[in-house]
């Protein structure tokens, strides 16, 4: 049975799909969950910004004006959102998040799948060696 570039990187593919989604998912170490969702919030508020400085008249006061009451209404908002969220997050437990969990058994069926279909064509493979050799 000859094993191609493919059926490696699929078998790699797989392996490491794998460990993230446990890794991801916290169920052996909870604090991984935790890792990574600091990861996300980290990554998300990494930003790059540009300044430039414009003489000062009217129309620039009155923009920078409204500029930051967008801002403290954002701000507001936020503090709102996260109050919701956390309001949330009483009503239900965290373990509630079942759409990693049945990532997790989908990938391990897919995985059984593969480790059968490797099975079977070893099995098939040694009948037709035995068959030459017999016959």
């Amino acid at each position: 049975m000859e094993v191609s570039r493919y059926h490696r990187f699929l078998r790699v593919a797989l392996l490491i799909g794998a460990f993230v989604l446990v890794f991801d998912s916290g169920i052996l170490f909870p604090a991984s969950q935790k890792l990574s969702d600091n990861t996300f919030l980290y990554l998300g508020s990494v930003g790059a910004g540009v300044f430039a400085s414009v003489p000062q008249n009217e129309i620039n006061t009155l923009t920078a004006q409204i500029s930051e009451r967008e801002r403290a209404l954002d701000a507001r908002e936020a503090a709102l959102k996260e109050r919701e969220i956390a309001s949330r997050s009483y009503e239900t437990d965290s373990s509630s998040d079942y759409s990693t969990y049945i990532i997790s058994v989908i990938l391990f069926f897919i995985v059984v799948l593969l480790m059968l279909n490797y099975a079977l064509d070893f099995a098939r493979n040694r009948k037709q060696i035995y068959e030459e050799q017999v016959g």
